[in-house]
């Protein structure tokens, strides 16, 4: 294959799709693997994300895969690479997007990078390093309540200090609408400083497309999604229909969720008063030994013909901690997504060839359970959700639409408005 331009490393499978999307709106192929693939990828593409489940395992672990991916990638020459989070700046006291970071940088032999989750076409902006969901900062959006990386600080300089060994400086707003030139200089300045990251104020795409330019020669960015909209042009792409074009999609519909943040309940809700059909799974009746992914499948199958079925196990974060106190917190998690894995598994062995993930952690399990091991990336549903097409094992090596989308992101009636799209 010919060398890639961009090789992005993604610490969940939502997250890489998210970036994907961007990157394809702006013009470039892209082909995202689940995984780090065993050799070179057969398709001549200008990107590739390779999406890890790192989010939240121990920070060695979450190195050392992202080091593997690392040298992936620059085995298929990619000339920048892009370390993916969340747009809510997801993470633990200990990491891993400060650990993983720094031991990239290592790696790279670079002295600098930057940092900045900002995302506005989602409502994430940074301004003077503080992360804000909406019109409220980020430990007031319902993230303070993430049953596995709980956000209660809102300010990402303090947040990525804690977890680096660098020192975090701060390139702020009014740097940034004073356009890629003095973004430049601001990083001159502060490398002179002895910064070795800084967070990146952006409150508009004008923001992330002002400073696209001047991130053209750090050899390492790490980011949300947003900056990957201002990254193509470095390249010399522009943006095209042919980049997201997926095959004809057909076969029965189904959505799984396992997320359980604010944006996943309404759409569930929004599902439900729609008077489509939907089952929720009990943990504690998992626990207990039931079979319920056999009891799931047999309520769903016949129901399949005559339009999408929605399975979650999507709760309040009241109902969450009882089940975490009584489970414990990886276990509850753990054992949930590997039952609604299944169930995935069972529709598109039942014929479903169009599934919604709902839920990061979710549509690790989901897409792994599958068999799947490349996405084409294709059209966007709403901002950082698009859909993609995969051969499963689960489908007989048969193509599937599908699409995973991040808990926090979509519309109320993401769920119903995504067949549309294809449609």
């Amino acid at each position: 294959m010919a060398s890639i331009r961009l090789g992005c490393i993604a610490d969940d499978f939502t997250g890489a799709t998210d970036l994907a999307n961007n990157l394809v709106r702006a013009g470039m192929r892209v082909v995202q693997t689940i995984g780090i693939p065993a050799g070179p990828l057969a398709a001549d593409v200008d990107c590739v994300v390779v999406a890890l489940k790192s989010r939240t395992i121990a920070p060695a672990d979450a190195i050392a895969q992202s080091l593997a991916a690392l040298s992936w990638l620059q085995a298929q020459g990619a000339e920048q690479i892009y370390f993916k989070y969340c747009s809510t700046f997801d993470s633990t006291a200990a990491g891993n997007i400060g650990p993983v970071a720094e031991a990239l940088m290592q790696a790279m032999g670079t002295d600098f990078t930057i940092a900045t989750p900002a995302f506005p076409d989602n409502k994430r902006t940074v301004f003077k390093g503080y992360l804000f969901v909406g019109d409220v900062l980020l430990d007031e959006s319902g993230m303070q309540n993430h049953p596995l990386t709980p956000m209660t600080d809102p300010n990402l300089v303090r947040v990525l200090q804690s977890q680096s060994t660098k020192q975090v400086g701060l390139i702020d707003h009014a740097v940034v609408a004073r356009g890629a030139d003095a973004v430049t200089a601001r990083i001159a300045e502060l490398r002179a400083q002895g910064f070795g990251m800084a967070v990146v104020d952006a409150v508009s795409n004008d923001d992330l497309l002002r400073m696209g330019p001047a991130l053209a020669a750090l050899p390492l960015l790490t980011a949300g999604s947003g900056v990957a909209i201002g990254l193509p042009a470095n390249f010399g792409i522009a943006p095209s229909a042919q980049a997201s074009q997926l095959p004809a999609a057909g076969g029965l519909r189904a959505v799984v969720s396992g997320s359980c943040s604010l944006a996943t309940n309404r759409q569930v809700m929004n599902f439900i008063q729609s008077g489509r059909p939907a089952m929720a799974i009990d943990p504690l009746r998992i626990a207990a030994g039931v079979d319920v992914t056999a009891e799931v499948l047999a309520w769903a199958v016949p129901l399949l013909q005559d339009g999408p079925v929605l399975v979650y196990s999507t709760a309040e974060s009241g109902a969450i901690k009882a089940v975490q106190a009584r489970l414990g917190v990886e276990e509850a998690g753990a054992m949930v997504e590997r039952t609604i894995a299944a169930i995935a598994r069972g529709l598109v062995e039942a014929g479903v060839r169009q599934l919604v993930v709902a839920g990061g952690e979710t549509s690790g399990a989901c897409v792994q359970a599958l068999g799947v091991t490349q996405m084409q990336i294709g059209p966007q549903i709403d901002p950082g959700v698009p859909w993609t097409h995969v051969l499963a094992d689960a489908a007989g090596g048969a193509g599937v639409h599908v699409t995973l989308k991040s808990g926090n992101f979509g519309t109320d009636d993401f769920f119903t408005k995504a067949f549309g799209v294809l449609a």
